[in-house]
């Protein structure tokens, strides 16, 4: 079964409060579905078309994995805390092996 991959990158923080809130919320939601953070922060370099968002990157066991965890009541609730604080684009993608 190949891994899956949790991308999100923050186009934009509106409410830093709300995202630590959502922080506070989410870390323990990804881990508790089986995510392992591999990555966050601000990119040390782009190209091409690459824009200078926060990325965060997490690898799950699988997409069903990653899809469950998303959709759990607790990474709910974290949503529900960051509401309208940030705009991100994420996404879920299998790994290539």
């Amino acid at each position: 079964m190949a891994k899956a991959y949790w991308i999100s990158a923050y186009r934009k923080v509106k409410d830093a409060d709300k995202l630590a809130a959502y922080a506070k919320l989410a870390g323990p939601a990804i881990t508790a579905g089986g995510g392992k953070f591999l990555a966050r922060g601000m990119p040390a370099k782009t190209y091409e078309a690459g824009l200078a968002e926060r990325t965060v990157l997490i690898e799950f066991p699988s997409v069903e994995a990653a899809i469950a965890t998303h959709d759990s009541p607790a990474y709910k609730e974290a949503l529900d805390a960051l509401a309208d604080g940030a705009e991100r684009d994420m996404r879920i993608v299998e790994g290539a092996e």
